[in-house]
């Protein structure tokens, strides 16, 4: 029998609303026995049935949810379920090629991410609940996608974020199964891509900004591009792609810039695309006092936040690197932004542009706003799947 968890009278409200964590200041009392990483009954005060998940007394999100329906047994045919439904949903949204197929929580498998490069599988486990389900979750990813013809041909783990830690768990970074050659060739937008899924950042490919990539190519015909924190040269290899005369992209790791190098060859635009090492901060001042303008500036920044308590001094970095970077805009150019922290929240992030412009001199005439590709889907309640919010815009001299 699964240990039955019962709520403090008043809480659980973001459970309530449709989200999927428990906080341990949420829970009353706790009957049964249980070791952390057990599936556990929740119920509210009163004993109404809230659902199932997994417990941690390690983490402060004491429970994450994984069904609704206490009478759900968490069995190879609920993952079955779960996993079909999520790569039934990217079959519908997005180009499958490569493409986060189960997203956490917003698949309803909360604290486990796991990306399709082709045909290889990059795994991402954050918490310990779900680490047990994990060979599970990936035995039944493979034969759904078998059923759809798509054989993968190797997995590799990429679960060596420091949040495992916060679980009690050690951080890990290797192969499961058989090892492959880890350098991976993806096509995206048209765009060629070698992924070292190995030595990446995150699962190797910041697959969430796929479409606002594709949003950008409208603006580049003829233009001068800057590309800030190019990575691997993602935003800076469609614009080339897109008919820019002349692309710039600035990234302070060595290890990235060489990726982007290699890419531009790869795509054959390494005429078009220039890559310097450098760091962002220290360059743009640099170019502003150089007199340099861009019909594009690309501003695509790790995120400089990642908990609340930081998050003042991120906003004085967002807003520094964008007055900056709208410095560099030609009168009549346009500029790309963005902020990948949840912390900076839609509100703050399009406070720090005003605060930006205002202090740039320039009037920003919005174009679009755009948030991550739908293989990150947004769950609505769960506030943590919402973190990508990107701007285009136009930039005006004050007049």
């Amino acid at each position: 029998m699964s240990a039955v968890v019962t709520l403090k009278k008043g809480e659980g409200r973001t459970l309530k609303a449709g989200g999927m964590w428990v906080y341990d200041n949420e829970i009353a009392s706790v009957a049964g026995s249980f070791a952390d990483g057990d599936i556990v009954i929740i119920r509210d005060y009163d004993g109404y049935p809230m659902g199932r998940g997994f417990i941690n007394r390690n983490s402060r999100i004491r429970i994450r949810l994984l069904t609704r329906n206490v009478d759900q047994e968490i069995d190879e045919a609920f993952i079955r379920m779960r996993v079909k439904a999520a790569w039934d949903y990217r079959k519908k949204t997005v180009d499958t090629g490569s493409c986060r197929i189960v997203f956490g929580e917003a698949d309803f498998l909360p604290g486990i991410v796991i990306d399709k490069f082709s045909d290889v599988l990059v795994v991402e486990s954050l918490a310990l609940g779900i680490d047990r389900l994990k060979s599970v979750i990936l035995k039944m990813l493979a034969e759904v996608l078998r059923e759809d013809g798509i054989q993968i041909r190797g997995i590799y783990e990429r679960s060596d974020a420091k949040v495992r830690e916060q679980e009690g768990m050690e951080r890990f970074r290797g192969f499961i199964g058989e090892p492959f050659d880890t350098n991976v060739l993806i096509e995206e937008n048209g765009v060629k891509y070698m992924v070292d899924v190995e030595n990446g950042q995150k699962t190797g490919f910041f697959l969430d900004q796929k479409y606002n990539r594709q949003a950008i190519r409208r603006l580049c015909a003829g233009a001068r591009v800057l590309d800030c924190f190019t990575h691997t040269g993602a935003f800076a290899l469609n614009a080339a792609q897109a008919g820019a005369a002349e692309v710039l992209g600035v990234d302070a790791s060595g290890t990235g810039v060489e990726q982007a190098r290699l890419n531009a060859k790869l795509n054959g635009l390494e005429d078009k695309a220039s890559f310097l090492c450098r760091d962002v901060f220290e360059l743009l001042p640099e170019l502003e006092a150089a007199g340099e303008q861009f019909d594009l500036v690309i501003l695509d920044p790790p995120a400089f936040t990642k908990s609340r308590s930081s998050v003042r001094n991120a906003a004085k970095g967002y807003r520094e690197i964008n007055r900056r970077g709208m410095k560099l805009v030609k009168d009549g150019g346009f500029l790309a932004t963005c902020s990948c922290s949840h912390f900076m929240t839609y509100e703050l992030f399009t406070q720090t542009l005003q605060q930006a412009a205002r202090d740039a001199h320039r009037r920003l005439r919005q174009i679009e706003f755009r948030t991550q590709a739908p293989d990150h889907p947004i769950l609505w309640a769960a506030d943590e799947s919402y973190y990508l919010k990107f701007y285009i815009f136009q930039v005006c001299c004050e007049r």
